[in-house]
Protein backbone atom coordinates (compact mmCIF):
# COMPACT_ATOMS: atom_id res chain seq x y z
CA UNK A 1 0.00 0.00 0.00
CA UNK A 2 1.07 3.40 -1.04
CA UNK A 3 2.05 5.81 1.51
CA UNK A 4 -1.58 6.63 3.83
CA UNK A 5 -2.35 10.36 5.42
CA UNK A 6 -5.26 12.26 7.21
CA UNK A 7 -6.92 15.08 6.21
CA UNK A 8 -9.69 16.75 6.37
CA UNK A 9 -12.68 15.92 3.93
CA UNK A 10 -14.23 18.41 1.18
CA UNK A 11 -16.30 18.83 -0.88
CA UNK A 12 -13.77 17.37 -4.22
CA UNK A 13 -14.77 14.24 -2.02
CA UNK A 14 -17.98 13.71 -2.02
CA UNK A 15 -18.13 11.45 -4.61
CA UNK A 16 -15.71 8.87 -3.20
CA UNK A 17 -17.13 9.30 0.71
CA UNK A 18 -20.57 8.52 -1.36
CA UNK A 19 -19.35 5.37 -2.96
CA UNK A 20 -17.41 3.71 0.48
CA UNK A 21 -20.57 4.78 2.72
CA UNK A 22 -22.47 2.83 0.55
CA UNK A 23 -20.12 0.21 0.46
CA UNK A 24 -20.13 0.05 4.21
CA UNK A 25 -24.04 0.32 5.54
CA UNK A 26 -27.27 -1.29 3.75
CA UNK A 27 -29.53 1.41 2.03
CA UNK A 28 -31.51 2.03 5.26
CA UNK A 29 -28.48 2.78 7.11
CA UNK A 30 -26.12 5.00 4.52
CA UNK A 31 -26.25 8.95 5.00
CA UNK A 32 -27.83 10.23 1.91
CA UNK A 33 -25.80 12.08 -0.81
CA UNK A 34 -27.85 15.90 0.59
CA UNK A 35 -26.72 14.57 3.75
CA UNK A 36 -23.55 14.06 3.35
CA UNK A 37 -22.93 17.11 1.07
CA UNK A 38 -24.48 19.55 4.09
CA UNK A 39 -22.18 17.62 6.61
CA UNK A 40 -18.88 18.24 4.63
CA UNK A 41 -20.24 22.20 3.86
CA UNK A 42 -21.15 22.80 6.83
CA UNK A 43 -18.50 21.13 9.19
CA UNK A 44 -15.37 19.69 7.34
CA UNK A 45 -12.79 20.34 10.14
CA UNK A 46 -15.06 17.48 11.54
CA UNK A 47 -14.83 14.64 8.75
CA UNK A 48 -11.51 13.09 8.72
CA UNK A 49 -10.38 11.23 5.19
CA UNK A 50 -8.02 8.45 5.35
CA UNK A 51 -5.82 8.14 1.89
CA UNK A 52 -3.42 6.43 0.28
CA UNK A 53 -1.86 8.44 -3.15
CA UNK A 54 -4.51 7.31 -5.12
CA UNK A 55 -7.96 7.11 -3.56
CA UNK A 56 -9.53 7.51 -0.37
CA UNK A 57 -10.36 3.91 1.87
CA UNK A 58 -11.96 5.71 4.85
CA UNK A 59 -13.53 8.26 6.42
CA UNK A 60 -15.35 9.78 9.73
CA UNK A 61 -18.28 12.25 9.73
CA UNK A 62 -18.94 13.73 12.67
CA UNK A 63 -20.42 16.85 14.13
CA UNK A 64 -20.04 19.40 17.07
CA UNK A 65 -23.15 20.25 19.41
CA UNK A 66 -24.36 20.86 22.93
CA UNK A 67 -26.64 17.54 23.32
CA UNK A 68 -25.03 15.08 25.12
CA UNK A 69 -27.32 12.79 23.39
CA UNK A 70 -27.26 11.32 19.67
CA UNK A 71 -30.71 11.58 17.66
CA UNK A 72 -31.90 10.47 14.76
CA UNK A 73 -32.67 13.73 13.81
CA UNK A 74 -28.84 14.31 14.15
CA UNK A 75 -28.16 11.90 11.08
CA UNK A 76 -31.04 13.90 8.68
CA UNK A 77 -30.06 17.48 9.25
CA UNK A 78 -27.63 20.35 10.93
CA UNK A 79 -29.99 22.14 12.80
CA UNK A 80 -28.45 20.88 16.06
CA UNK A 81 -24.79 21.72 14.98
CA UNK A 82 -23.14 24.25 17.24
CA UNK A 83 -19.60 24.76 16.50
CA UNK A 84 -19.39 25.36 20.10
CA UNK A 85 -20.70 22.14 21.13
CA UNK A 86 -19.13 20.26 23.74
CA UNK A 87 -19.62 17.16 22.21
CA UNK A 88 -18.72 15.33 18.86
CA UNK A 89 -21.45 13.18 17.41
CA UNK A 90 -20.08 10.96 15.30
CA UNK A 91 -22.06 9.55 12.35
CA UNK A 92 -19.73 6.72 10.68
CA UNK A 93 -16.30 5.74 10.69
CA UNK A 94 -15.99 3.81 7.71
CA UNK A 95 -13.41 1.98 5.72
CA UNK A 96 -14.44 0.31 2.69
CA UNK A 97 -14.53 -3.56 3.23
CA UNK A 98 -11.58 -4.37 1.01
CA UNK A 99 -9.02 -2.54 3.57
CA UNK A 100 -11.13 -3.51 7.01
CA UNK A 101 -9.11 -5.23 9.21
CA UNK A 102 -5.86 -4.15 8.75
CA UNK A 103 -6.41 -1.05 11.63
CA UNK A 104 -7.59 1.44 9.41
CA UNK A 105 -10.35 2.23 11.40
CA UNK A 106 -8.46 2.62 14.42
CA UNK A 107 -5.89 4.94 12.77
CA UNK A 108 -8.99 7.57 12.07
CA UNK A 109 -10.09 7.20 15.65
CA UNK A 110 -7.11 8.02 17.44
CA UNK A 111 -6.56 11.34 14.98
CA UNK A 112 -10.19 12.21 15.73
CA UNK A 113 -9.82 11.92 19.46
CA UNK A 114 -6.83 13.50 19.32
CA UNK A 115 -7.78 16.36 17.28
CA UNK A 116 -11.57 16.50 19.39
CA UNK A 117 -9.32 16.71 22.72
CA UNK A 118 -6.82 19.44 21.55
CA UNK A 119 -10.74 21.29 20.65
CA UNK A 120 -10.80 21.16 24.24
CA UNK A 121 -14.47 19.45 23.87
CA UNK A 122 -15.47 17.88 26.52
CA UNK A 123 -15.96 14.42 24.68
CA UNK A 124 -17.14 12.55 21.91
CA UNK A 125 -20.51 9.98 20.93
CA UNK A 126 -20.85 7.85 18.68
CA UNK A 127 -23.61 4.72 18.17
CA UNK A 128 -23.11 1.55 17.34
CA UNK A 129 -24.31 -2.32 17.04
CA UNK A 130 -23.32 -4.69 19.99
CA UNK A 131 -20.35 -6.63 17.56
CA UNK A 132 -18.78 -3.46 17.60
CA UNK A 133 -18.49 -2.63 21.22
CA UNK A 134 -15.40 -4.32 21.94
CA UNK A 135 -13.89 -2.10 18.96
CA UNK A 136 -14.48 1.37 20.01
CA UNK A 137 -13.89 -0.01 23.77
CA UNK A 138 -10.50 -0.12 22.63
CA UNK A 139 -10.17 3.61 22.12
CA UNK A 140 -11.66 4.10 25.71
CA UNK A 141 -15.45 4.58 24.91
CA UNK A 142 -17.25 3.43 27.35
CA UNK A 143 -20.77 1.90 26.82
CA UNK A 144 -24.14 3.48 28.15
CA UNK A 145 -26.28 1.03 27.32
CA UNK A 146 -29.18 0.33 23.99
CA UNK A 147 -30.06 4.04 23.12
CA UNK A 148 -33.26 5.39 21.55
CA UNK A 149 -32.35 5.48 18.05
CA UNK A 150 -33.98 3.26 15.54
CA UNK A 151 -32.06 4.58 12.26
CA UNK A 152 -32.03 2.22 9.58
CA UNK A 153 -34.22 -0.11 11.88
CA UNK A 154 -31.58 -1.39 13.46
CA UNK A 155 -30.28 -1.54 17.37
CA UNK A 156 -27.72 1.22 18.48
CA UNK A 157 -25.78 0.86 21.63
CA UNK A 158 -24.38 4.72 22.66
CA UNK A 159 -20.79 4.76 23.47
CA UNK A 160 -18.94 7.63 25.24
CA UNK A 161 -15.54 9.00 25.73
CA UNK A 162 -15.21 11.79 28.15
CA UNK A 163 -12.39 14.59 28.26
CA UNK A 164 -13.36 16.68 30.75
CA UNK A 165 -16.36 18.46 31.91
CA UNK A 166 -18.70 20.92 30.04
CA UNK A 167 -17.98 23.48 32.72
CA UNK A 168 -14.35 23.47 31.70
CA UNK A 169 -15.04 23.67 28.04
CA UNK A 170 -17.33 26.77 28.71
CA UNK A 171 -14.54 28.11 30.75
CA UNK A 172 -11.99 28.13 28.19
CA UNK A 173 -14.03 29.41 25.60
CA UNK A 174 -14.89 33.10 27.68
Amino acid sequence: MEKIKIRKAGAGDLDEIMRIEKDCFPPQEAAGRESMEQRLHTFPHTCWVLEDEQKIFGFISAMPARQEKLTDEMYHGIRLYREDGEWLMVFGVDVHPMYQGRGFGGILIKEMIRETKAMGREGIVLLCKERMIPFYEKFGFVQEGLSESSHGGEKWYSMRIRFRSSKDFYRRKA
